[in-house]
């Protein structure tokens, strides 16, 4: 996970899509769960491919052929998905949530934070074990292009940031105004005990 705190730079993917006047909060990749799928079909196909290869008779060199540039072709596929995670975020400004979607053909999902009358988020069984869920997002009014922002890492952690954003604490608690402590007073000099007795040397009264 990747935050951004006000002052940073956001990346070239996402600066071009922010106002002048917008301070970045969070920016995150999604999570590498999302890759899930194609990880399972390329590691999937390579073994389809091995098994193909030592059953097919060896004069069907055309046949074996075609298996492994099939493979190649889901390798490429797995390549362009990975691609097109690096460049995707989900970005928290002080005034809205963006998701940037895409390698070639860029969308921009939007949703401006005073629209948002609810949020919650979900986390499935394969969620809780890899660390990541789902935000859904209510709007009042028409529909909007944000709803569900899936993968997302830490939820738990992202939600209550967001929703500090989105319902901030508009009755303080009032801070205790201290009172300086008083002046200390000077302490009184010590007086030095005078003895009534005679002085040595000196002939006692008769």
């Amino acid at each position: 996970m990747r935050l951004v705190t006000p002052g940073d730079s956001a990346p070239a993917s996402v600066n071009k899509y922010l106002l002048p006047h917008e301070n970045q909060v969070i920016t995150v990749r999604r999570h590498p769960a999302v890759l899930m799928v194609p990880v399972g079909l390329v590691l999937g196909g390579l073994i389809v491919a091995g098994l193909l290869s030592n059953t097919v008779a060896s004069d069907a060199g055309k046949a074996i052929s075609w298996i492994w540039w099939i493979w190649l072709f889901l390798l490429a596929w797995f390549v362009w998905r990975v691609a097109e995670w690096s460049v995707d975020y989900f970005v928290i400004t002080n005034q809205r949530m963006l998701l940037t979607t895409g390698l070639i053909t860029r969308k921009v999902a939007m949703m401006p934070l005073a629209k948002v009358t609810d949020m919650s988020f979900k986390r499935t069984i394969a969620g809780r074990m890899l660390g990541y869920g789902e935000f859904i997002l209510e709007s009042a009014g028409q529909d909007q292009a944000l709803t569900n922002v899936p993968f997302l890492p830490y939820p738990e952690q992202l939600y209550l940031e967001v929703c500090e954003m989105i319902f901030p604490n508009k009755n303080p608690e009032p801070v205790e105004k201290t009172l300086p402590p008083p002046p200390r007073r000077p302490r009184p000099p010590e007086e030095t005990p005078t003895s009534t007795g005679p002085k040595e040397g000196s002939d006692p009264e008769p």
